[in-house]
């Protein structure tokens, strides 16, 4: 027995497309209806402004007080003016004159002004004006011959005195060297005697020997004695 119907016009193949369709249209018709908007005509008035509206503002108004100024002060108290009887005597101050009488002559003593000690500080043996006089030198003429001749009078007495064997007993060798500083003071004296030596030892026995050295007459600078720094190198080699 053959169908009645034809098969192609069967709807129930594509009834889920429509079920779709129709569910997406009843979502937008129901979402244009909640955005749907409404005015009233009375409250739709694009060109005009009612001023009348606005409420007066209320101003408040401000009173100014005028203040009165302050009152002024009590006049001061009247002074007291002591009555004093004709008959009662009243000392008066005198006041003396501060100027001078030019027939008066002021006699003034003698300013003896009070004597200012020009300390010199310590000047090296190159620059002193006047050397110490080492014993001996004293007959030489000028400053240069003196300065010379004290230069060789402490050279030979520490060549003299210095013990050059204790290089060997300290186990140096070759040429040693020793730096000695030493102050000649205001009173021709030996003091402040400083060493440098490649062994203690030797830095005592260079002092021992410039601290023998004799009393010389100090150096003067400015034609005031003075005190004179002098530095001398003691070199003497080691016998191998």
């Amino acid at each position: 027995m053959k169908p009645k119907k034809n098969p192609k016009a069967d709807l129930t193949k594509r009834s889920v497309l429509f079920l779709q369709l129709g569910l997406v249209l009843v979502l937008f018709i129901a979402w244009q209806a909640i955005e749907w908007k409404t005015y009233e005509k009375d409250n739709i008035n694009l060109g005009q402004l009612d001023l009348g509206d606005l409420d007066d503002e209320e101003i408040p108004i401000t009173e100014i007080l005028n203040t009165p100024p302050p009152p002024p002060p009590p006049p001061p108290a009247p002074e007291i003016i002591e009555i004093v009887e004709d008959e009662e005597e009243v000392e008066e101050d005198i006041i003396e004159s501060t100027e001078t009488n030019q027939d008066e002559i002021v006699e003034v003593k003698e300013i003896i002004e009070a004597p200012v000690d020009d300390v010199i500080a310590d000047v090296p043996f190159a620059v002193i004006e006047n050397v110490p006089i080492f014993p001996g030198c004293e007959n030489l003429a000028n400053n240069d011959q003196r300065k010379k001749c004290m230069s060789e009078k402490v050279q030979e007495f520490v060549q003299r005195k210095f013990n050059t064997d204790l290089g060997s007993q300290l186990g140096l060798t070759g040429i040693n060297r020793v730096i000695v500083q030493f102050k000649i003071d205001r009173n021709g004296n030996i003091t402040d005697v400083r060493s440098r030596a490649p062994h203690p030892r030797l830095e005592q026995e260079a002092a021992r020997v410039i601290n023998a050295l004799p009393k010389m007459q100090p150096g003067r600078q400015r034609g005031k004695p003075v005190g004179v720094m002098y530095s001398l190198p003691i070199v003497f080699q080691v016998q191998d």
